[in-house]
């Protein structure tokens, strides 16, 4: 009865914080916890905060006097859990902007009008198109994100010089061969692409080229144009009954595939990656890469520009080909190397190439791939449709905006890949693991490093129905960001991690409960450490914590051997007790006493009479003295307060 009362008291005051935060002042940067002022990095709104979160009152135009709400110099209510997000996106534990603050973007080349008027409802753009790269490093400091083409280079040096700020780089297109992704990933910036928007246009552009130079459609224009009229010279070659190898199975080259059967080509397809049943359901056979450059008649290049890819189609691969295959280009540039192809077209190896993409853009003047009359030519048309264009300036703009609210893009390329349905469902443990990683770091008594920590997930469902490597990176930021001066994130935690020297393995166990949750509870372990609380130590000598999400909100569980059950929102203390009446009561009193305001309160015991463990929820931190009155107590035995 009393803990369905409290869970209704709970709920309450949840709702009455939510209401306070939806009229919430939008340019407050409020640091969590103890009386300071502090000047945030983006809007320099200069705030200050008491100790007190409770009662929830309100400053008005920084004229208010209620405890807990921070001051600005406009109107407007500042809510707690306000002050918390902004709190830990002004430290960098969120991604984000502070509320009100625009974000500022920089867009470096020639975006369709559409994307630029997404972005301009929420941020402040700025286009510098054509801008130098040692422009683009003095420039980006400046900016929280930068949206690029094809034609400008993210260089090591460009993200070292936006590391302070820089949270995202966005691709307006698929390729992302011109971004350091490694140098990306290791500064915590998200890369995002825009991999669909183009994809039709481009699939379109292969097939255009594809039948242009069966038929010779642009060497026969240019010689009418000219005068000429050579209907002998310009027979071309029919695609029906062909065989068309189209090297890169992914979205592009699927639907170059699906259109090639419809003009009645065989085609078969070579990509190492790609699953087997999506080639079948469009009838196409998947080969070896042997096996389709040495047999077809036709090959469309359908690639990432890669350290394996580079130079890939070079005299060695051009020998193994059926004399007089013909080779379209849509891809990269650089995945063909050009002299190569160059003696392959004089010596008949390859009739017939049409290019879309080239090693270096635009090709120079002088190259004899310009001057072949058995080259088709175009520069770099495949995404250029007014659709396309469209959709791609949108679709990028959505990506950038989401990364910098701090939402996981299902089109990042340097983090962890999953799918917007897994991510909404995991994204209630996703504060679980990162406060289950943050207790367990502060256990771990100082001077011992920690080296190896385990994660094991409870559910009931199977390996294959549990993605948990989004769960995993969070586990890291929790641990290694409250005694490091490291931001750590969804993109560069695993790097962080082995930059670090610490091994984090994880375990699945199935256990019976509801199929509906992806997951029953998720335990922390680190070994071969000493704690600052003994009772956090399990049987085998390692600390450990569980904790489980419960009404949509991270609970902890349990501490060691011991079973527990408090919110972990706020601050908390874990008492280790002689189990007895009025140990509630009497630290409870030392806590109202310094006016700290105690939310959640669970004991766990071995048995009636013998020890407990008592784990207490604070609004606020306890100050020496309160923390001294609690260790005196002669019925504790061990205490430990730790910060969320």
């Amino acid at each position: 009865m009393w803990e369905r009362k409290r869970e209704r008291e709970r709920r309450k005051r949840k709702r009455k914080r939510a209401a306070m935060a939806s009229s919430a002042c939008s340019k407050s940067m409020i640091p969590l916890g103890g009386l300071c002022e502090a000047k945030s990095k983006l809007c320099k709104v200069k705030v200050s905060v008491s100790v007190s979160l409770r009662p929830l009152a309100m400053y008005r135009k920084g004229k208010g006097k209620g405890k807990g709400m921070g001051k600005c110099s406009c109107s407007g209510v500042v809510g707690k859990n306000v002050m918390e997000t902004c709190v830990r996106r002004w430290k960098g534990e969120e991604d984000g902007w502070c509320l009100g603050e625009k974000p500022r973007i920089l867009v470096s080349e020639k975006l369709g009008e559409a994307g630029l008027k997404v972005l301009r409802e929420v941020g402040e753009v700025e286009c510098a198109y054509e801008v130098t790269q040692e422009e683009l490093c003095r420039k980006i400091a400046g900016f929280d994100a930068l949206i690029v083409r094809s034609g400008t280079k993210v260089s090591r040096e460009v993200l070292e010089a936006g590391k302070g700020r820089l949270k995202v780089v966005g691709r307006a297109g698929v390729g992302i061969d011109n971004v350091d992704l490694q140098a990306a990933t290791e500064y915590g910036c998200l890369v995002v692409n825009a991999p669909t928007a183009n994809t039709i246009a481009a699939a379109e552009h292969g097939i255009a080229l594809l039948a242009s130079m069966a038929r010779n459609v642009a060497q026969a224009d240019a010689s009418t144009k000219a005068g000429q009229w050579l209907r002998s010279k310009y027979v071309g070659v029919s695609m029906v009954g062909k065989t068309l190898a189209v090297i890169g199975f992914g979205k592009v080259g699927s639907e170059v595939a699906r259109r090639a059967k419809g003009l009645g080509m065989h085609v078969i397809a070579h990509d190492p990656y790609a699953p087997s049943d999506r080639a079948r359901s469009i009838g196409v056979d998947l080969v070896s890469f042997d096996e389709a450059i040495s047999t077809c008649d036709f090959i469309s290049l359908h690639m990432p520009l890669t350290p394996s890819t580079t130079n890939l189609f070079n005299d060695s691969i051009f020998s193994k080909m059926k004399p007089g295959v013909r080779i379209v280009n849509v891809s990269r540039g650089g995945v063909i190397d050009e002299d190569s192809l160059l003696r392959a077209l004089d010596s008949g190896i390859v009739s017939q190439a049409a290019l879309d993409v080239f090693t270096q853009e635009p090709p120079s003047p002088h190259s004899k791939l310009l001057q072949h009359h058995n080259v088709t030519l175009t520069p770099h048309l495949g995404a250029s449709t007014l659709e396309a264009q469209e959709g791609v300036a949108i679709e990028i703009a959505e990506a950038v905006l989401g990364a910098l609210k701090g939402d996981l893009s299902s089109t990042a390329v340097n983090a962890p890949m999953v799918s917007p349905e897994v991510m909404s469902e995991l994204s209630p443990y996703f504060v679980l693991s990162e406060k289950l990683g943050r207790l367990a770091v502060q256990l771990v008594s100082g001077g011992t490093g920690i080296k190896s920590v385990k994660v094991v997930y409870r559910s009931s469902r199977g390996p294959d129905d549990l993605d948990t490597r989004l769960l995993r990176a969070m586990v890291t930021k929790g641990i290694i960001e409250p005694i490091s001066n490291t931001i750590v994130n969804l993109v560069n935690a695993d790097f962080i991690a082995k930059q670090k020297g610490l091994r984090l393995s994880e375990e699945r166990v199935v256990v019976d409960s509801s199929p509906d949750l992806p997951l029953d509870s998720i335990q922390v372990q680190i070994s071969s450490v000493d704690s600052k609380f003994a009772s956090a130590l399990s049987e085998n000598g390692l600390i450990s914590i569980d904790g489980k999400v419960k009404f949509g909100e991270p609970h902890l569980t349990c501490v060691g051997s011991f079973d527990v059950d408090v919110s972990l929102e706020g601050n908390l203390i874990l008492c280790r007790q002689v189990d007895q009446p009025g140990m509630i009561g009497l630290v409870g009193n030392i806590l109202g006493q310094q006016n700290v305001n105690v939310s959640f309160m669970s004991v766990g015991r071995t048995s009636r009479r013998k020890q407990a463990i008592m784990a207490i929820g604070v609004d606020e931190e306890p100050n020496k003295e309160a923390l001294h009155n609690i260790g005196a107590v002669p019925s504790i035995q061990e205490f430990v307060f730790l910060k969320l």
